[in-house]
């Protein structure tokens, strides 16, 4: 009896022994899994895994880049890229957008596809960061998108569509784009259709910078961060206009390698200083049908100003510093209207425009006339009029009819009158050998010759 309760007391104790075991394996267990489940990161530091995050991305509403309904009133205030957001607007700044910004409640610009040809047919969205559209190209850094009414092949529509830019990074710590984006009416541009002018310019402020194609196909590609211009030069004020064209002169100056310190205090013997005369001339299309008549008239003008030297070069033989060093050193630029006036931006403050037109500019070209009498303006420059061809060698067959009688004249070619060149020549150098001898030299000199980012 005593031997069988023994061992029905060593049973129980067995018995024990194994439940305190599972008992405390178990306990163990439960407290290892919560252990575990606390040491793994909230949902609210994993934004893919956030509630509602499918909603956000399946919530994105992509609409044209180019919305129709403003086709006829784009230049008079309403934008037809973007049409549904409004611009950000700065006293003396180009009116812009951002992304994310307040603005856009911290949404990242989207942009889906790459059509050349139809505006229509490429769209954009605003997205949450975390919240992006399935199958994103997500493209980091700082991108610059531009959409003009113009293109960016010739050399003043360029530098009108870039300038709000260099605007923008001058009040933004000098902040430099990783990638520019450009469209004409919605419709994208790659760098092909970007002229060598303006991405050697852009090169000499920012640096390289890559021209985004979106060539993974339509997208859909969304930016870490964005600027939106649209306007060209739009609202920006003379002052800060005088700004970006200080900076851009020397900018390109430094990228050309071209160093003009001293260079104005030139004199000659007789203590005159010197006055640097070119005349820039084109082929083809407004060029000047009889140049060797026009070179002899400067050429006889300058001859007789003490301290005047003129040089005659065609403007389709330099390439972008070639332009720059001959723009340095020029004091008074005379040419026929075109892109190539645009390089007045590389001359000194306070340099001379001569400027000169085929028949039916004045009459019918409208504001368009004057893009070069704003440049001058915005630059610094001063503008010492123009001169429009009376004569054309053939008229217009159907005069009634403005717009198809102004392309008829458009790029006809300019004559000459010997007599009225003669005395504005004599007058535009008397003007500038007295603006020469008044102005403080080097004060001018420096203060538009400050690389300021």
């Amino acid at each position: 009896m005593e031997v069988e309760s023994k061992s029905m007391l060593f049973t129980k104790k067995k018995r024990f022994s194994h439940s305190t075991i599972l008992s405390t394996i178990s306990l163990f267990s439960l407290f290892l899994i919560l252990i575990l489940f606390h040491a793994q990161p909230s949902p609210s530091f994993s934004p893919a895994s956030k509630p509602g995050d499918s909603k956000l991305r399946n919530s994105v509403t992509f609409l044209p880049l180019k919305d129709t309904r403003f086709a006829n009133t784009a230049m008079e205030g309403n934008t037809w890229f973007m049409s549904s957001l409004s611009d950000t607007f700065e006293e003396n700044e180009s009116e812009y957008l951002h992304f994310p910004s307040d603005a856009s409640n911290g949404r990242l610009l989207c942009i889906k596809g790459n059509d050349i040809k139809d505006g229509t047919k490429n769209s954009y969205a605003l997205a949450y960061p975390e919240g992006l559209p399935n199958s994103t190209t997500f493209l980091k850094g700082l991108a610059f998108l531009s959409d003009t009414f113009y293109d960016y092949g010739n050399l003043w529509h360029g530098l009108t569509a870039m300038m709000p830019f260099v605007g923008w990074s001058m009040k933004n710590g000098c902040a430099k784009p990783a990638r520019l984006v450009l469209f004409h009416s919605g419709e994208l541009r790659v760098r092909e259709k970007m002229g060598l002018w303006i991405q050697n310019l852009m090169q000499a402020n920012f640096g390289q910078v890559q021209v985004e194609e979106f060539e993974k196909g339509e997208g859909p590609y969304c930016f870490e961060k964005a600027v939106v211009m649209r306007h060209n030069v739009g609202k920006m004020g003379k002052k800060k206009k005088l700004q970006v064209s200080d900076l851009l002169r020397c900018k390109a100056r430094e990228f050309c390698g071209i160093n003009p310190n001293g260079r104005r205090r030139e004199v000659n013997v007789r203590g005159e200083p010197s006055i640097r005369l070119t005349l820039l001339m084109r082929r083809g299309s407004r060029s000047f049908k009889n140049p060797t008549a026009v070179t002899a008239v400067f050429s006889r003008e300058c001859v007789a100003v003490d301290g005047c030297t003129l040089k005659v070069v065609q403007s389709e033989d330099l390439d972008f510093c070639d332009q720059v060093r001959l723009m340095t050193n020029t004091d008074v630029l005379a040419s026929p209207h075109g892109a190539q006036l645009t390089n007045m931006l590389f001359m000194d403050r306070n340099s001379s425009i001569m400027e000169f037109f085929p028949k039916g500019w004045l009459e019918l070209a409208g504001i368009g006339q004057y893009a070069h009498h704003w440049m001058a303006d915005q630059s610094g420059m001063t503008h010492r009029g123009a001169w429009w061809d009376p004569y054309a060698d053939k008229e217009c067959p159907e005069p009634n009819k403005q717009r198809e009688c102004f392309l008829f004249y458009k790029d006809g070619r300019v004559g000459h009158n010997e007599t009225y060149f003669a005395e504005w020549t004599r007058t535009v150098l008397k003007q500038v050998r007295t603006s020469k001898l008044e102005q403080d030299i080097e004060s001018s000199h420096r203060d538009s010759n400050v690389c300021l980012c």
